[in-house]
């Protein structure tokens, strides 16, 4: 009995814990991209984290703001080097003075309590047709031995993001049990895998379900999630999901060149909510209903049973990714733009789904918006202001099978406007488009469709182009939207 106010102080905490936050998932970590035109204040996502019991974050660059921001946090950070500076990395003192600068700088009790760095992002894409191949293991070897040399490589390991297209199976025999790493980069990925090895460093692979429906209408929808999916069997093993079977065919690779055990973190795995016909909400919400309690229960798979770490893509919606692979690419964020929830989630997999805890003190611009002006006479150029709106804006919505895909013609423009006219901090100007456009006050949203009021960010990074350079913007105008 003497000790029962002590147990009770002991304990409280942790009933809070899990009270406020469902639990946490000792495994589970998000993706905090910043390609984004209006960028919420490091310090304002770092408590939006905390908020929500989130305990793992990774970045793709080593940004000396968001650094400054996670100090203290106690947050597990995975430091990223991007793709671009890989050739640089081959130099080892330029490799030293990257671990200087980005890592032993934060290497203090109150510091950033870095774990991972990530050379490269997915380097070995098929679509980058070999540009990485000779720089990226010379990075990951001098920056894990500078790490070593500056005394922290115990507690800090070196890792190469890969995309899941480095393994496949033949298509003679298309089962988990069958993989095998890529005969194109069987060399450097064996010397990769062979040095992650010998440093008790993971390997690191984004597995996307969602990529296994895009622009393939023959793949079983139901299989890309984990509640009904037609089984197949391999060696009397029973595949439901094609993450599992992704995953251990990434197994059965690293079994192959002798490395089955090896340590594996899925550094990139979600489901977007917009951008195409099977990205929206209600399927995002199933992805991560079957996913996440996999996470919380150390589920794991058929031939890793048990603690998987996973990192959630993505935190934040970023309106100025590329939209080369799809127009979905902006939209893989559990947060929308402004940091605020998509749609209730239970990060602690115990699939009780609510609202998340959203950015707070958010500053947005004023309530305004940029619409087609219903008078305007002269309506010949509309098209190429329209055009020249969305290759300077995020258009991505008004495509097909997207949540503004059943606007009218006036709702296109209106759409197209307002999404230049933020981006541009809603200059007057900016709503010009050559007598075509009108600045409201009434919200002109329709249905599910959202005309966002754009944040006020003081790390905006687009500038004011003036709407009569419309000639230079046909020429780079991204013509995948059905705008009209």
């Amino acid at each position: 009995m003497g000790n029962s106010g002590f147990l009770a102080t002991l304990l409280l905490p942790i009933f809070l814990c899990v009270h406020l936050f469902g639990g946490f998932v000792d495994g589970l970590g998000v993706n905090w991209g910043t390609m984004a035109t209006h960028k919420l204040p490091p310090e304002t996502v770092v408590q939006m984290l905390k908020d929500n019991g989130i305990t793992k974050v990774k970045l793709f660059d080593a940004d000396s703001k968001t650094m400054d921001a996670l100090s203290g946090s106690d947050l597990e950070v995975m430091v990223a080097i991007p793709n671009d500076q890989l050739l640089a990395m081959n130099s080892y003192d330029r490799a030293k003075q990257w671990v200087k600068k980005n890592i032993t700088t934060y290497n203090f009790k109150g510091g950033v309590n870095i774990k991972y760095v990530a050379v490269g992002n997915e380097p070995f894409l098929t679509s980058y047709n070999g540009s990485f191949i000779n720089t990226t293991v010379p990075a990951l070897q001098n920056i894990q031995n500078a790490l070593n040399d500056a005394g922290v490589g115990d507690t800090i390991k070196a890792t190469v993001p890969l995309n899941a297209d480095v393994y496949n199976s033949p298509e003679s025999n298309p089962v988990p049990s069958a993989g095998r790493f890529r005969t194109d980069i069987s060399g450097p990925m064996t010397q990769m895998v062979d040095f992650l090895a010998k440093n008790g460093a993971p390997f690191t692979v984004n597995i996307y379900p969602f990529l296994s429906l895009y622009g393939n209408d023959d793949f079983p929808f139901n299989y890309a999630f984990f509640d009904g999916g037609n089984p197949i069997t391999d060696n009397g093993i029973k595949y439901t999901n094609v993450f599992d079977a992704n995953f251990d065919t990434l197994v059965s690779a690293l079994k192959a060149v002798g490395h089955g055990d090896m340590p594996i973190i899925v550094g990139e795995v979600g489901w977007p909510t917009d951008g195409d016909k099977n990205g929206n909400m209600a399927n995002a919400q199933r992805f991560y209903n079957g996913l996440l309690p996999r996470v919380a229960a150390n589920t794991g798979t058929p031939l890793r049973p048990g603690y998987i770490e996973v990192y959630l893509f993505g935190l934040i919606d970023e309106d100025a990714k590329s939209v080369a692979p799809g127009n979905f690419e902006r939209h893989w964020g559990i947060f929308r733009y402004d940091g605020q929830p998509k749609f209730p989630l239970d990060l602690s997999g115990q699939n009780q789904n609510k609202f998340l805890i959203g950015a707070k003190d958010v500053k947005y611009l004023q309530q305004q918006w940029c619409m087609f002006n219903p008078n305007a006479k002269d309506i010949g150029k509309l098209t190429d202001n329209i055009k020249y709106a969305c290759t300077f804006s995020d258009c991505t919505a008004l495509g097909y099978g997207s949540s503004c895909n059943n606007l009218d013609a006036n709702g296109n423009a209106s759409y197209a406007f307002n999404m230049y006219y933020q981006v541009q901090n809603q200059k007057d100007i900016a709503c010009n488009f050559q007598g075509l456009g009108i600045i409201t006050t009434q919200n002109i949203s329709q249905g599910a469709c959202n005309f966002i009021i754009q944040i006020a960010s003081s790390s905006s990074s687009f500038t004011s182009v003036s709407p009569l350079m419309v000639g230079l913007a046909i020429f780079i105008v991204l013509t995948s939207y059905l705008l009209i």
